[in-house]
């Protein structure tokens, strides 16, 4: 497996799919990404050569993925809160925060159905 940006990507893939397992990194990136390094998207990973590796890292570096960005997502969601905006207090309850109605969905961000005791009539 070739290592890129400290994950592990997988190596019967093409290149350019191989490089959205990076968080932070969509084909678009990965498209980007790969013509800058000079490297052909069909190729597959284990095809690679180490200097083709080593540009695709180099390309990389300029970009925010992995550890850099999930910190700087979770201290924006931080301020967010600690600033008291609407969003932050609709991440605080665990709501979802783009106007969507919560009456009959949004069961991703509420998590399973709780049941009300009594709720006959």
């Amino acid at each position: 497996m070739a290592r890129i940006a400290g994950v592990d990507i997988p190596r019967d893939k093409r290149v350019v799919i191989s490089l959205t397992y990076i968080y932070g990194v969509g084909k678009t990136t990965a498209q980007e990404v790969l013509k800058e390094a000079g490297v052909s998207e069909d190729t597959r990973v284990r095809d690679l050569t180490e200097d083709e590796l080593g540009k695709i890292r180099q390309a990389i570096e300029t970009y925010s993925v992995e550890g850099d960005l999930r910190r700087e997502v979770s201290l924006n969601i931080k301020r967010l809160i600690e600033i008291g905006s609407y969003r932050g207090i609709r991440h605080r309850r665990g709501l979802p925060l783009r106007g969507q109605k919560t009456k009959n969905n949004s069961r991703t961000r509420k998590g399973p159905r709780r049941t009300i005791a009594n709720k006959r009539k």
